[in-house]
């Protein structure tokens, strides 16, 4: 998967907080959001993170 750096580092903070891997900080994010799809129904609203120039 190829990610920005930017995204890379708050996946990396992020998951450091909830004392995951980034790989398994991706897998917890993508299970939530199949479960929350699957209980709406419909997709989550997008969600990005902005490039610095």
């Amino acid at each position: 998967m190829r990610l920005s750096a930017k995204l890379y580092a708050e996946l990396a903070a992020w998951a450091e907080e909830d004392f995951r891997s980034v790989n398994g900080q991706i897998e917890w994010l993508l299970t939530e959001c199949v479960k929350q799809r699957k209980k709406n129904g419909r997709p989550i609203p997008e969600f990005r993170v902005e490039e610095e120039p």
